[in-house]
């Protein structure tokens, strides 16, 4: 299993807010903004820090997938 944060951009999309400004509210580093972008994990921290900025729980902006060797394998 990993992270996704698919729901995170769906609701950037919905509000109309760029990632500069999510980056300006919520007091992320540009690194931390990178990793979103890449997928690659985050520490609580930032995401609750991203969560207070949205006004939203931090299950509305991360989802766990499969790993794509975990699908391949149940082929």
């Amino acid at each position: 299993m990993r992270i996704s944060y698919k729901p995170l951009w769906r609701i950037l999309l919905e509000r109309e807010i760029s990632k500069k400004q999510l980056r300006e509210m919520s007091g992320i580093s540009t690194a931390s903004l990178a990793k979103l972008g890449k997928g690659e994990n985050l520490t609580t921290d930032v995401l609750l820090k991203i969560c207070e900025a949205l006004n939203c729980n931090i299950n509305e902006i991360i989802e766990t997938v499969p790993d794509e060797k975990d699908t391949a394998s149940k082929d």
